[in-house]
C-alpha cells in the first residue's frame, strides 16, 4: 500500500515538472515571438493588410545638342478595379464601358473577376481619367502614369527608338540608354481589412518615384530636318526603295544627323508605313511582325551593302601610304583589265586611255584601282584593312550594329583582290564607311561615331559626361593631306562635280554598285563628301537604294549632298573661301 502511494506521488511530481517545463518552453517561445520576431510577424501582418500599386517614374527626356526636346512624356492614367470594394458592379461596368469606349463584355469580365486588383486600361488620356475619377465609384482606382511622347513625330525615329507599354526601351537610344532614362518607380500603399476592403480614414501612403535622367545627344534637330527633307525628296524623285543619309563631325565622331527614310511615327510605332502596308497586305501575325522589324531597322548600321567606288578611298589611302602608287604615276585604261581568267571591265566601255592617278580617281577608273590593289597584294591589303579599323565594328552607341562581311584572307586570290579594290564582292555598313573615310581625311586618326554627350537631372545638374577614347593613328598626316587633295579633285573636275559649291572647298567620291543578285539589274547609288576640303569639319554620306531610271551616284547622290551642304555649311558657321586649292604642292611632293 505504502509502495503504491509513493509511486502515485512520484507520478504527480513528474507530471507537475512536465507541465512546468512545458510552461517554461511556451514562455520562451512566446518571448521570442513577441520580442525577438516581433518585427518579422508585424511585417507579415502589415503585408496581409496592405495593397500595393506601382507609380511609374517619369522617364528622362532626350535632348538634341542645343537642348531641343526630342523625346518627352505625357501624363496618362491607368484604370483599375478592386473587386472586394465595388458596391455597384453594374454602374462601374456601364461607366467604364462608356468613358473608355471598350467592349462591355470585356469590361464585365474584368470587373466581376475575383482578384486583389484588376487593370481595366492603361495609357488613358488624362482628361478621360479625370472624368472617371469624378464619378467617385467605389472600387475604381485612377492612377496617374506617364507615356512617352515624341514632339517631332517621325524625326530620327530609328535613332531615338521608342518604349513599350511599361515604358522600357525597345529600340534605338531608348534601349541603349534605358538605365539612364528609366528612373525608379514609386508605390501607393492602401490598408485593408481581412476581407481586402479598404479601411476608412486611413488614407494612402506613397513612396514617390524618382524621375530618370535627361540624355543630351549630338544630333542637331535642324541638320536632321535638312537631311530628312533631302532624303524624302530624292526618294520621291527616283522612286527609290529607301534612302540613308549620315552627317557627322569627322574630327571627333559626333553624329549630327542620321536618317533612313521612310521613317515611322514614334507616337504610333506599330502602324506600318504606307509602302509596307501595300507589301504586307492583310498577312498573318508573323508577316506583320516581320514588316515591323523591317520598318524599325536602322539601315545606316543594321544593314550592310557593297560600297562600290566610295571604297576606292580606302584602296587609294593604302596605296599611297605603302608607296605602291604616287599621284603622278601614269596608267593606261583600255576599258578593261584581265586578271587571271577574268576580264573585268571599266564603267567606261571605250576606256579612259592614258591617265595619272589623280585623273584615274576623278574618273573612278576600275582598272587603275585593280592595279593598285594587285601591287599591294593580298597580305598587305588585308593588313591595311585591319589597320583602318574595317575588320571591327565602329562601336557606335546604338544597338544591332552589323559587322563587315569580308572574304577570309586565305581564300582571297587575285580575282577577289581585284574586285575588293574597287568596292565589290564584300559588304560593310554605311556607318563603317563614313567612320573610315572620316579617319582617312581627318589627319589619320580613327574615330568612334557616337551620339550620347551627357546625362543630367531635370534641373540641369550634370551627372555624367560621355567620353570616347581617341583612336589610333591609322595612317600618316601626310597621306591624309594627300587624300584630301585627291578627293577635292573628284569634286572640282571629276565624277563628283555635281557636289561642287562655288566658294566652298568640297571633297568627295561617288559610287554606283549593283545589288545581289546581279541579274536583278538593280543598283545602289551613293556619294560621300566633306567640307572644307583642307580642314574637314563635316562629312556626309548619301546612299540611295534601288533608284529607278538614271542610277549613277555622281548624277543623283552627289546633288543630294550638295543641297545639304548648301543649307548646313552656313548654319555651322563655315564661311565661303575665295582661295583656290594649291594643286601644285602635292604633285611636287609625291
Amino acid at each position: 500500500m505504502e509502495r503504491a502511494k509513493s509511486f502515485h506521488r512520484r507520478k504527480i511530481v513528474i507530471v507537475f515538472l512536465g507541465m512546468m517545463l512545458a510552461l517554461v518552453l511556451l514562455g520562451v517561445r512566446l518571448t521570442k515571438l513577441m520580442i525577438g520576431d516581433s518585427e518579422y510577424y508585424a511585417s507579415l501582418a502589415q503585408d496581409l493588410h496592405e495593397r500595393e500599386r506601382t507609380i511609374k517614374a517619369e522617364r528622362g527626356r532626350i535632348l538634341d545638342r542645343n537642348g531641343v526636346v526630342l523625346a518627352d512624356n505625357r501624363t496618362v492614367c491607368t484604370i483599375s478595379v478592386i473587386h472586394s470594394q465595388i458596391k455597384d458592379p453594374e454602374q462601374v461596368i456601364q461607366v467604364l464601358t462608356k468613358e473608355l469606349k471598350l467592349d462591355e463584355a470585356a469590361v464585365r469580365k474584368r470587373v466581376e473577376k475575383v482578384s486583389s486588383i484588376e487593370r481595366i486600361a492603361k495609357n488613358v488620356e488624362k482628361e478621360v481619367g479625370d472624368k472617371i475619377r469624378e464619378y467617385d465609384l467605389a472600387g475604381v482606382k485612377v492612377d496617374e502614369d506617364y507615356r512617352r511622347y515624341y514632339p517631332f513625330g517621325s524625326m530620327a525615329s530609328k535613332v531615338l527608338g521608342f518604349t513599350g507599354g511599361d515604358n522600357q526601351g525597345i529600340i534605338g537610344l531608348e534601349v541603349e540608354y534605358d538605365k539612364v532614362l528609366e528612373g525608379t518607380p514609386g508605390k501607393i500603399l492602401t490598408l485593408t481589412d481581412a476581407r481586402g476592403i479598404e479601411l476608412e480614414n486611413t488614407g494612402e501612403s506613397r513612396l514617390e518615384p524618382e524621375e530618370g535622367m535627361d540624355l543630351k545627344i549630338s544630333i542637331d534637330s535642324n541638320i536632321q530636318k535638312f537631311a530628312e527633307q533631302a532624303a524624302y525628296k530624292v526618294m520621291d524623285q527616283k522612286q527609290a526603295e529607301s534612302v540613308s543619309i549620315l552627317i557627322l563631325n569627322p574630327k571627333n565622331g559626333e553624329i549630327y544627323a542620321m536618317t533612313n527614310v521612310p521613317e515611322f511615327d514614334l507616337n504610333d510605332p506599330y502602324e506600318l508605313t504606307d509602302v509596307l502596308k501595300e507589301k504586307t497586305g492583310t498577312g498573318d501575325a508573323d508577316a506583320l511582325q516581320d514588316a515591323l522589324n523591317r520598318m524599325w531597322r536602322n539601315g545606316c548600321l543594321n544593314d550592310t551593302y557593297e560600297p562600290g567606288s566610295t571604297f576606292k578611298v580606302v584602296t587609294a589611302a593604302a596605296g599611297l601610304e605603302s608607296g605602291v602608287v604616287t599621284l603622278q604615276d601614269t596608267f593606261s585604261c583600255p576599258g578593261f583589265k584581265i586578271v587571271e581568267d577574268r576580264r573585268i571591265r571599266c564603267h567606261k566601255v571605250g576606256g579612259h586611255g592614258a591617265e595619272t592617278f589623280v585623273q584615274a580617281t576623278q574618273n573612278s577608273c576600275n582598272p587603275v584601282f585593280i592595279e593598285v590593289g594587285l601591287r599591294l597584294g593580298v597580305e598587305r591589303y588585308f593588313s591595311y584593312f585591319r589597320q583602318f579599323g574595317l575588320s571591327e565594328k565602329t562601336g557606335v552607341d546604338l544597338p544591332g550594329e552589323a559587322a563587315t562581311i569580308m572574304h577570309r584572307e586565305e581564300n582571297v586570290g587575285q580575282v577577289e583582290l581585284a574586285t575588293i579594290s574597287f568596292g565589290q564582292s564584300f559588304q560593310i555598313t554605311p556607318l563603317q564607311l563614313a567612320a573610315t573615310v572620316s579617319s582617312i581625311i581627318n589627319g589619320g586618326v580613327r574615330i568612334t561615331p557616337h551620339l550620347a554627350l551627357e546625362a543630367s537631372e531635370r534641373d540641369g545638374t550634370l551627372r555624367d559626361v560621355y567620353t570616347y577614347e581617341k583612336g589610333k593613328q591609322i595612317l600618316s598626316e601626310e597621306t591624309s593631306q594627300t587624300m584630301r587633295y585627291l578627293l577635292e579633285q573628284v569634286v572640282d573636275g571629276g565624277g563628283g562635280k555635281n557636289a561642287y559649291i562655288e566658294g566652298y572647298r568640297i571633297g568627295g567620291k561617288t559610287a554606283t554598285s549593283e545589288t545581289l543578285p546581279r541579274s536583278a539589274n538593280q543598283y545602289i547609288s551613293s556619294f560621300i563628301g566633306f567640307a572644307p576640303a583642307d580642314d574637314p569639319q563635316v562629312l556626309a554620306l548619301c546612299v540611295i537604294n534601288k533608284p529607278q531610271g538614271v542610277y549613277y551616284g555622281g548624277t543623283i547622290a552627289a546633288p543630294v549632298v550638295k543641297e545639304i551642304f548648301e543649307n548646313i555649311l552656313p548654319y555651322l558657321g563655315l564661311e565661303k573661301a575665295a582661295a583656290e586649292p594649291e594643286t601644285g604642292t602635292f604633285l611636287a611632293n609625291s
